[in-house]
């Protein structure tokens, strides 16, 4: 990549950043600010975009810094802690959009009790056990990666410092390394994926058996964000850690990677904004009043 190239791709990289920081502040913003978004689903929201803002935190200052410089390296113990906060993250992605299917699956399913079941202390037990699985989950692997021993050219071909690269630059080959990174990735993604269909199974039957056509509109309405996030997600991340045989190619690895941290930490807060009525109708309130203070101000 020529220099030009390099102040390209930096601005570019610099200005989703950017986007994608303000747009989840702003949800967050909004959530807190907006009485009628005081509800499980916008607290799991905002838990949501403050993950997005930490997960793009933990890649992207790292790769702009390298786009514009003509000495990349990283330390071993800045890879590692790298390599053990986007794992932790990751699977904070993956745990969360388990606990709002199935904040979404009592809403529909059982409406009644949905006041009772998902009350405050109940969505900061399951936020604060999804952030503690998270961090516990990627700890073996990251302790056994710290204690290896990385030979030859030392040079990561990849973005980030993820657990394949680092593995192939280790002289030795760690067994227990290995074999409890693949369990906890494939359990985390698949037991999550797997908890969020079986979820929308039961919401879809419960959809389809309404008698009300605006019940089913609403319902539909509430999920479509949620699971369109979902799908975007899941499509990616099974692809880099579910079944890497597929793609032979580091450099497809590479591409899908750089849509999975960079380009959809930017989708994800559009996509609830756009399809939400209830955050638009709060954005719009936020610009009302800003606008009449902007008059009395000019007055």
């Amino acid at each position: 990549m020529t220099w030009e190239q390099g102040v390209v791709v930096f601005i570019i990289f610099l200005t989703i950043y950017l986007l994608t920081v303000t747009d989840n502040i702003l949800i967050i913003i909004l959530v807190r600010v907006n009485r009628r978004l005081h509800k499980p689903m916008y607290f799991f929201l905002s838990n949501f975009s403050f993950l997005e803002i930490w997960y793009t935190s933990a890649t992207i200052p790292k790769m702009l810094a390298d786009l514009l410089s003509t000495n990349i390296s990283i330390s071993q113990k800045a890879c590692i802690l790298q390599f053990y906060f986007c794992a932790a993250l990751g699977a904070m992605e993956n745990y969360l959009l388990a606990v709002m299917s199935l904040d979404r699956f009592i809403a529909i399913c059982y409406p009644l009790r949905y006041p009772v079941v998902m009350n405050d202390r109940v969505c900061a037990q399951l936020a604060g056990g999804a952030w503690f699985m998270s961090f516990m989950s990627p700890l073996l692997p990251a302790v056994s990666l710290s204690q290896l021993s990385f030979c030859g050219p030392r040079v990561i071909d990849h973005v980030f410092c993820d657990f394949s690269p680092l593995m192939e630059l280790s002289c030795t080959r760690n067994t227990i390394s290995e074999i409890s990174y693949g369990f906890i990735a494939r359990f985390v993604i698949l037991g999550c994926f797997s908890l969020i269909m079986v979820s929308y199974v039961f919401i879809i039957m419960t959809i389809v058996k309404m008698s009300s056509t605006s019940g089913r509109q609403n319902a539909y309405t509430t999920c479509a964000s949620h699971l369109t996030v979902v799908f975007i997600y899941y499509g990616t991340v099974i692809f880099i850690y579910v079944c890497p045989s597929v793609h032979e190619s580091l450099y497809v690895n590479k591409v899908v990677f750089v849509f999975y941290a960079v380009v959809t930490p930017l989708l994800n807060p559009i996509i609830y904004s756009l399809r939400n009525q209830e955050v638009r109708a709060a954005l719009k309130r936020i610009v009302i009043k800003l606008k009449g203070l902007e008059r009395i101000t000019v007055k």
